[in-house]
């Protein structure tokens, strides 16, 4: 099938990696399901669309039915479900470790983690009944999937956690022609970096450093390039970050 007309869910559609690459697929052709919590940002990405074939549904990745009325409007607006973007994620206050609260470790672990499992699993029953079957899931992995900046447990164990349920559903898809794949970013300028840019960030040295970021058009480029493969070939891990930041290296 080509990119004109397959159907691209987006979680997190209302900011930041998900209304860029959100935008990208529309431009491609993509028919793209606008998923988040608030609806007023979703309708606004909509409407940057200019024209492009899109839906609006808000619901929260963190609750399994909400999860399963993404998936069901879906199909029954555009009859399948090509590519998911499981990209909802939050980043909780950071905290010494003895002093995350058990609210903000819930929190995270239910939208990063239990959330992109919810959408991962409906994925699976959508792209394994359709004709033609399968699909493609792209993960959110982040940088922290690799690496742990100070203070950051709880979004780092749900990152990495995200790592080993991507390699899950690559090899449990096989069998139903599902690829999954996953896009560890690095410093890209969304409002949720501003303070990264302003303020800088805290290095396992103690140290506090301002750090190089990268244009978020960029990674949406990235999810684009993952999406529009065929699914006789994968981009299993893609790393993707600003050139300077102190990754290689960081501690």
């Amino acid at each position: 099938m080509a990119e004109e007309g397959k159907v691209a869910i987006i979680t997190g559609a209302g900011s930041g990696i998900g209304r860029a690459s959100a935008l990208a697929l529309a431009k491609k052709g993509y028919r793209v399901v606008l998923a988040g919590r608030r609806p007023e940002p979703l309708k606004e990405v909509a409407a940057e669309a200019k024209g492009a074939k899109t839906l609006v549904v808000a619901g929260d990745v963190s609750k399994s039915a909400d999860v399963a009325r993404i998936f069901s409007e879906t199909v029954a607006a555009f009859g399948r479900v090509d590519v998911v973007f499981n990209n909802a994620g939050i980043f909780p206050p950071k905290s010494l470790f003895e002093d995350i609260t058990e609210a903000d470790w819930t929190a995270t672990v239910g939208i990063n983690l239990t959330g992109a499992f919810f959408v991962a699993q409906q994925a699976f029953r959508v792209m394994k009944a359709q004709d033609p079957q399968g699909g493609r899931i792209i993960n959110n992995g982040s940088i922290s999937a690799q690496a742990p900046r100070p203070n950051s447990a709880p979004y780092t164990a749900t990152k990495h956690a995200m790592t080993g349920l991507t390699k899950s559903l690559s090899l449990d898809g096989r069998k139903y022609n599902i690829a999954c794949g996953q896009i560890d970013i690095g410093n890209a300028a969304t409002p949720l970096m501003a303070g990264i840019q302003t303020n800088g960030a805290l290095q396992a040295n103690g140290q506090v450093m301002v750090e190089p970021t990268m244009n978020v058009d960029d990674v949406a480029d990235a999810v684009v390039y993952m999406a529009g493969l065929p699914l006789s070939a994968n981009v299993q891990y893609m790393t993707v970050m600003a050139t300077a930041m102190p990754l290689v290296g960081r501690g």
